[in-house]
């Protein structure tokens, strides 16, 4: 995610880019978290990097020193994290459980998650919620995923054959396993998803 705000600046941003970058000070970091937390749910990593790349365009318009900023940025994440502004375990939990409404699969869920530096053990809790909610995400994701494309059952009949193979590699691709898509696409007739959505718990 980027943005372009620039903290305590009332310029518009024609004039921000001629002037180029502002300095990376500590108060400038944490203005510029805040502003993002307060748009974003986010993790500890990715925020850092995000504040990272503000200290390295800092760096190279000013001279600013990477290692002090490092450290700004480091205190800053240690405040928000004491004052619950950050909070990997809730965002994992909640991304999660975006992403599952989505139809994304389990593999799809922890790749997100790994790629926003969430820690294992976050997405492991975060995976305990869901099957605390529902008796078989996996499942249930798969379905929503392949109502929202009309694949398998959901397509007109007079289509599903010429299409199976093509809806069979679309799900697949989601990171589904082989015997669930093929349980979801070779189902006879929408009664027979309903069974195992009802199966599932959701």
């Amino acid at each position: 995610m980027t943005e372009e705000y620039e903290p305590d600046s009332g310029q518009k941003q024609g004039d921000r880019r001629r002037k180029g970058p502002k300095k990376a000070t500590a108060r400038y970091l944490e203005n510029a978290a805040l502003y993002h937390l307060d748009r974003y749910a986010t993790s500890r990593a990715h925020l850092a990097r995000l504040l990272m790349m503000r200290v390295e365009r800092s760096a190279r318009a000013h001279g600013t020193d990477r290692e002090e900023g490092a450290k700004h940025i480091d205190a800053i994440l240690d405040k928000l994290t004491r004052n619950g502004l950050l909070d990997d375990r809730n965002y994992a939990e909640t991304r999660a459980r975006s992403l599952h409404r989505r139809g994304t699969s389990a593999r799809g869920i922890r790749a997100d998650l790994a790629a926003k530096g969430v820690a294992a053990n976050h997405i492991d809790a975060a995976f305990s919620g869901l099957r605390d909610d529902t008796a078989d995400p996996e499942v249930a994701a798969a379905i929503v995923y392949a109502r929202k494309r009309r694949l398998g059952p959901y397509r007109n009949e007079e289509q599903r054959a010429e299409k199976r193979d093509r809806d069979m590699a679309a799900l697949g691709r989601k990171g589904f396993s082989y015997e669930l898509v093929r349980r979801i696409i070779d189902a006879e007739n929408l009664e027979v998803v309903e069974n195992l959505k009802a199966q599932s718990g959701n």
